[in-house]
């Protein structure tokens, strides 16, 4: 069960403290786009999250986008937000092209869902962070991980290992 615990339990991308995973040697976020950047399936971006990757970058972290989405999608926001993204990225069978680039103590990878997000990084050994989810829209594939996750955070409750909304860094 331990590998679906995240490092780090956060409302959102905007709670995150951002200058102390700098200061803690992190130097690449990973973000999962649907229910972590913005709502399942859309393609506008808010000027909060211009700013965030802004502010990201001045910190000076390197943010990815690092998703399962297809790259005609993922164009979108890699080129709007000025940031690289890997698409098509099957999160369930972690082999990972950014671990050329960086040690894993350098990478982070914030998501939405403990089942992909969260149990992918635990398996690479990289910093872990989990946001509550935008949207109560998922699509088909999610909704069905979003059972199984359902009873696995059941069962972290019960042995008081994590609780939804109780947040920590």
């Amino acid at each position: 069960m331990e590998k679906y615990i995240p490092d780090i339990y956060q409302k959102s991308i905007y709670t995150v403290n951002y200058n102390k995973l700098f200061k803690h040697g992190i130097k690449c976020i990973l973000f999962d786009i649907d229910n972590t950047l913005v709502p399942t399936g859309s393609k506008e971006i808010e000027d909060e999250l211009y700013e965030l990757i802004d502010k990201i970058k001045k910190i000076g972290i390197t943010p990815i986008i690092y998703t399962s989405s297809n790259s005609k999608r993922v164009k979108l926001f890699t080129d709007s937000l000025n940031i690289d993204g890997y698409v098509n990225v099957h999160k369930m069978f972690p082999k990972s092209e950014i671990l050329k680039k960086y040690r894993e103590p350098e990478i982070a990878i914030i998501g939405d869902e403990m089942v992909t997000d969260i149990k992918f990084g635990n398996e690479l050994g990289i910093t872990t962070i989990l946001v509550n989810q935008i949207s109560k829209k998922d699509g088909f594939i999610t909704r069905i991980k979003r059972i199984k996750e359902k009873r696995i955070v059941s069962k972290l409750r019960k042995n008081n290992l994590f609780v939804k909304g109780r947040y920590y860094e």
